[in-house]
């Protein structure tokens, strides 16, 4: 394990010397930072409503006008930027020939995944870190529910960890980035747009295309329900992507 934290801190550091690194970190600070002032603004034209219709107050909740549609829009940034954090991961190693050498290594391959792996989320964990103001911002002038932000957050890094495995995959079938950039977004785009299969059917096949789409499991967590079933999706992909990984780095060692 100590291997795999070294690999890690390598990784987020490569992060902060190269400029694609600073560009995905302010993309998404200046992104997080546009919806968050977007949810406000929202919010406070909701407010200002209810000086004409004053029965209403009670349907108006900062954790669903605010929190909860300010962390879906995050979500979705997220969805774009986690394939670019990962195209360089393996695809840049098969490109310079230093996967070779770590394959040769005494290191063994699911410490290299593994700390690869971490790499990508203690970087995305850092981006996360970055919206704290704003979250300290609301704390100090509204009243959210303290679960519902935590849980938003808890939500992120879930979210963050299955699209990272499975970007981390599609590197590691090629040597150059943009391909690898191109196949984890259209991997996770399909997953996450599988939801329009429509779940009240009684067909089956739409059944379960529906439930395997990370939207459906977004909804509940996002309004402050951890559930078992959806940590349980969300680990369980990163588990099947990073052993997938795992997997095409290991042949590599017999050719």
């Amino acid at each position: 394990m100590r291997v795999a934290w070294v690999i890690a801190r390598r990784e987020v550091g490569a992060y902060f010397s190269s400029p694609a690194g600073w560009v995905v970190l302010c993309t998404y600070l200046v992104l997080s930072g546009v919806f968050f002032v977007s949810s406000v603004s929202n919010y406070s034209y909701e407010s200002s409503q209810l000086a004409y219709s004053p029965w209403t107050e009670q349907s108006l909740n900062v954790n669903d006008f605010l929190v909860i549609p300010w962390f879906g829009n995050m979500a979705v940034v997220l969805l774009f930027l986690c394939p670019a954090i990962t195209m360089r991961l393996l695809a840049e190693d098969r490109r310079s020939g230093a996967i070779e050498l770590l394959l040769t290594s005494p290191i063994t391959t699911w410490q290299i995944v593994l700390g690869k792996f971490l790499g990508a989320v203690g970087f995305v964990a850092v981006l996360l870190a970055g919206t704290l103001p704003c979250t300290a911002l609301l704390f100090w002038l509204g009243d959210p529910d303290p679960g519902v932000v935590a849980a938003g957050y808890v939500t992120e890094i879930l979210l963050s960890g299955a699209l990272l495995a499975a970007g981390l995959l599609a590197s590691a079938f090629t040597r150059s980035q943009v391909t690898a950039l191109v196949a984890s977004f259209g991997l996770v785009l399909v997953l996450w747009v599988i939801s329009w299969a429509d779940p009240s059917s009684s067909d089956t096949v739409s059944t379960v295309l529906a439930a395997m789409s990370m939207v459906h499991h977004l909804e509940n967590p996002l309004r402050g329900l951890l559930n078992v079933e959806d940590i349980v999706y969300f680990t369980s992909f990163v588990g099947v992507f990073l052993f997938a990984t795992w997997q095409r780095l290991e042949s590599g060692r017999w050719t």
